[in-house]
């Protein structure tokens, strides 16, 4: 009986951090009308920075350290998964952008298999196939090329999946917080970084538009956008604190399947903001890719 109110709190948290990892990503995309999607990352860790530093000043990492090249990787695999995110966010309706960003477990379970020599099943492997379609019915590439944001939102999943991957080696050598930060760090100065490049290159009047998802004008948050930015940054830690508290009361399957509740979630909100209903390709694209995410997470 205990163990049952045990999976059913589980799944309370996963589905209340899933929503609040939709309205996040609502506050992103309402925040990019007013700045580039690199400004919005750097907000968007800047605030997690400050509440780690807080968190590891009050009690110190404990690590063996020894990888800091990993480290280094599994940040910069983060911030770059999250800038083709939230560029998506910017530029297509938010339910396909999540839908992308969440093709991360489908491409996890490839990479374990690759670098880590972890074995996969039938229904893994079928998992993967039908993932990838999804990808294609969401895509809908024209012969064999696809957009920008397509190719981008692929990106979004593959990153992420890259830096979950080196995290269970991570996880050996250092202490969470401290792989958290380094996400997060990269993620902040990273951002800077490439608006110093930005501004040199147009002040030599040097214009390049297919690298616009990774450059951009600082622009100085003024009224509403802060609270944009607030909102964003207190409900992206309030979504991590309940998607931890959700692991740690339920098994890992379990809230990996129900984690994909955020895609139907991202689409309503972003009906609210003006995005349209998926097409019928779209739609199916997004269910395939749910029931394969959903055979991962059963798998593990």
């Amino acid at each position: 009986m205990k163990r049952d109110i045990k999976i059913d709190s589980g799944v309370k948290y996963m589905l209340f951090a899933s929503l609040l990892f939709a309205v996040m990503g609502a506050f992103a995309k309402l925040s990019s009308e007013y700045m580039s999607s690199l400004e919005v990352v750097f907000f968007r860790n800047v605030f997690g920075v400050i509440i780690i530093g807080f968190a590891v000043l009050k009690s110190p990492l404990k690590s063996v350290g020894g990888k800091p090249f990993l480290l280094f990787f599994r940040g910069f695999m983060g911030f770059s998964a999250l800038l083709a995110f939230f560029y998506n966010i910017a530029h297509i309706s938010l339910g396909d952008a999540m839908t992308f960003s969440k093709t991360s477990p489908i491409f996890t379970a490839l990479f374990a298999w690759a670098f880590l020599s972890e074995k996969l099943s039938f229904k893994s492997w079928l998992a993967v196939f039908v993932g990838f379609v999804g990808i294609v019915f969401i895509a809908q590439p024209s012969g064999f090329s696809f957009s920008k944001y397509d190719l981008l939102g692929i990106f979004s999943g593959v990153g992420a999946a890259l830096a979950y991957t080196s995290v269970r080696e991570l996880k050996k050598y250092y202490d969470t917080r401290a792989i958290v930060l380094s996400f997060m760090s990269v993620g902040t100065f990273g951002p800077l970084l490439l608006l110093f490049i930005s501004y040199y290159t147009n002040s030599l009047h040097v214009s390049i538009p297919e690298l616009d998802f990774m450059l951009g004008e600082f622009v100085m948050p003024h009224g509403v956008v802060w609270i944009y930015l607030l909102a964003m940054g207190l409900l992206a830690t309030l979504a991590q604190v309940f998607m931890t508290k959700a692991y740690g009361a339920s098994k890992a399957g379990i809230i990996g399947a129900v984690s994909y509740a955020n895609i139907p979630f991202s689409i309503l909100i972003g009906l609210f903001l003006g995005d349209s209903l998926p097409s019928f390709l779209t739609t199916m694209g997004i269910i395939l890719v749910i029931t394969a995410g959903i055979l991962v997470a059963k798998e593990k």
